[in-house]
């Protein structure tokens, strides 16, 4: 195989994960939905789950669902909205906040910060790794470089070299 086959298969093998990737988000995203459909639709049926959720599960399944930051009593109103059972909680919303911590301390969800009483969670989405070929690279360095002379000004010193090391000889 020649150079230019192997950058053809890292190319290919880059837009595969990539994509890959989206459809996992995709499939998560739905997942939670129906499993927010099923809980709602048993709830209205009278059925009771054959697997018990445990809260943290049921708070996951709510805030991934959600797509947007959502604080400890919407997550509580969801629960309430797809059937799950907080009133076996002396205070469902202290449960709540310990589990929305624990998730954000082992990067399942982001704490976001608004006014006092008022901090939102949401689900933190997997970061999408991206290949840095050679060439992507060197066009990177250009710009960077680019965007440098643009903001030089006349005002700006020269740059200056680098002093030399060692002893002068004539």
């Amino acid at each position: 195989m020649t150079h230019e086959d192997y950058r053809r298969a890292l190319e290919a093998a880059t837009r595969e994960y990539e994509t890959l990737g989206a459809r996992r988000r995709e499939i998560d995203q739905r997942l939670a939905e129906l499993a927010q459909t099923i809980g709602t639709l048993s709830k209205l049926l009278g059925l009771t789950p054959t697997v018990p959720m445990g809260l943290t599960d049921a708070i996951r399944i709510v805030v991934r669902g959600a797509g947007v930051p959502m604080t400890a009593v919407e997550v509580r109103d969801r629960l309430h909205a797809i059937g799950f059972d907080v009133s076996k909680y002396a205070n469902d919303l202290a449960a709540i906040h310990t589990i929305l911590k624990r998730l954000n301390e082992s990067g399942e969800v982001r704490f976001v910060p608004r006014a006092p009483g008022k901090h939102q969670y949401v689900w933190n989405r997997p970061v999408t790794p991206v290949v840095l070929t050679r060439d992507i690279v060197e066009k990177m360095y250009e710009n960077a470089a680019e965007r440098e002379a643009m903001l030089a000004t006349d005002d700006d010193p020269p740059p200056r070299r680098p002093a030399r090391s060692g002893k002068r000889t004539r």
